[in-house]
């Protein structure tokens, strides 16, 4: 608090001197992977209970400077493991259209704080639909840029070559204003672009080609989001869009491509933290340094974690590397391909962001940890192809006497981001 309030002090101040900057005074929230200097930045872990950021992430350095002020940090599930925010060291997040259901996840706090109206906008991480979903599940807008179109430098890694930060806001504008204020080139992460010198497309309505993928569309999905998604898609053919049921055949291969790839990067990601360096430690001088190493991993990191570090050994290990791993970066490349294949025909694609609306606490991540990995079914492709991807509120459901929003997925080619921006707008605006 004391440091939000001199951040809006200053930028009170600022203004009185006829000083200016595109998010002045603006009150934004953070996910609690993203260092921001002198701040306690957790990961949602015990592993990182105590650190305290020694410099700001470049979104943060970018956001400092338009004149953002940082309200503070949101919850998440930890290192951004899950679908719910259930999996956080220090309690769950509750979903503030209804606290007895989830919010979504990994990014939850964000999506919460903006649905709750906390703050202006939040910044997400996406690994394999974090942004989207829980924007989906609290009815707000949710920003997948393209993979390296934002900097990841000071973003805490989950699987370092699906991550990506983004905005969640409660309009497609706000995204669209903070999303130019991130994007670029960064001397810190050799994988980020200079995607903002790409000349933009303009949108033209009756020009539009729509692809709507059959797979998307098919057994676990709700009828009811199918209906308001497929109502979406229909606003579109009313404003003169043509709209092309296409084929991505390697879609249904997805979410267990990901499940083998994503825990072998957190394999190797999170094997910095040994008790030794930094991080949760019981190193002492009446410990053996095997026993300080086991002890302080075990107790530093929650469930999840370890779930997916085991799993992410296992098919990195002599013998199984083949037929997993290196297998599964084939498949990557055949959903790459298809996508490629769909943008000769179309110059979007639509679809559901999640195949149902949110579920109440406590019923998949206690009950079967691993049919919550299905919520990401619909969000995974973007991330393994690295595509731009946004999710918008498209009409309500009813969950007992809750009305959730059932939310529209647009996914759009690599390095178009502001096009699928501008098709969101049609319809939102």
């Amino acid at each position: 608090e004391q440091d939000a309030m001199a951040q809006a002090e200053f930028a009170d101040k600022a203004r009185l001197r006829g000083e200016s900057g595109a998010l002045l005074g603006i009150p934004l929230a953070i996910k609690d992977n993203m260092l921001i200097e002198g701040v306690q930045t957790t990961a949602a872990s015990r592993m990182l209970e105590n650190y305290v950021a020694t410099y700001d992430a470049t979104v943060i350095a970018k956001l400092r400077e338009a004149g953002a002020v940082f309200l503070g940090k949101t919850n998440m599930d930890e290192f951004a493991m899950g679908s719910s925010t259930e999996h956080s060291a220090f309690g769950p997040t509750k979903n503030p259209i209804d606290p007895a259901y989830v919010p979504g996840g990994s990014s939850g706090g964000s999506g919460a704080a903006v649905a709750a109206g906390l703050c202006a906008g939040a910044l997400g991480s996406d690994t394999a639909g974090s942004i989207r979903q829980p924007a989906a599940f609290c009815g707000i807008v949710g920003f997948k840029p393209t993979y390296g179109a934002v900097s990841r430098s000071g973003l805490i890694s989950m699987a370092s070559s699906l991550d990506q930060i983004g905005p969640m806001t409660r309009t497609v504008e706000d995204a669209r204003l903070l999303f130019h204020i991130m994007r670029g080139k960064d001397k810190y992460d050799a994988t980020s672009t200079d995607q903002e010198l790409n000349k933009p497309k303009t949108v033209e309505p009756k020009k539009l080609r729509i692809g709507v993928p059959k797979e998307y569309f098919g057994e676990g999905l709700d009828p009811r989001v199918e209906e308001r998604v497929r109502d979406a898609i229909s606003a579109y053919r009313e404003m003169g869009a043509t709209i092309e049921e296409i084929e991505l055949s390697h879609t249904p291969y997805a979410l267990a491509t990901y499940y083998i790839l994503m825990p072998s990067e957190v394999s190797s990601n999170l094997a910095r933290y040994d008790g030794i360096r930094y991080g949760h430690s019981l190193l002492r001088e009446d410990v053996v340094l095997h026993e300080a190493y086991t002890r302080s991993r075990s107790l530093g990191f929650g469930d999840e974690v370890k779930r997916r570090i085991m799993l992410g050994t296992y098919t990195l290990s002599a013998g199984y590397y083949d037929a997993y791993y290196k297998r599964a970066q084939k498949v990557r490349t055949h959903i790459t391909n298809d996508f490629h294949q769909a943008w000769e025909k179309v110059d979007v694609i639509m679809a559901p962001t999640t195949p149902t609306p949110p579920f109440k606490l406590g019923a998949m991540a206690l009950e079967d940890p691993t049919a919550m990995y299905l919520a990401d079914v619909l969000t995974v492709a973007a991330n393994l192809a690295g595509l731009p991807a946004i999710s918008v509120p498209c009409g309500t459901i009813k969950e007992g006497e809750t009305e959730f929003s059932a939310g529209l997925q647009i996914m759009g080619k690599a390095g178009e981001d502001d096009f699928v921006l501008d098709v969101a707008s049609l319809y939102t605006r």
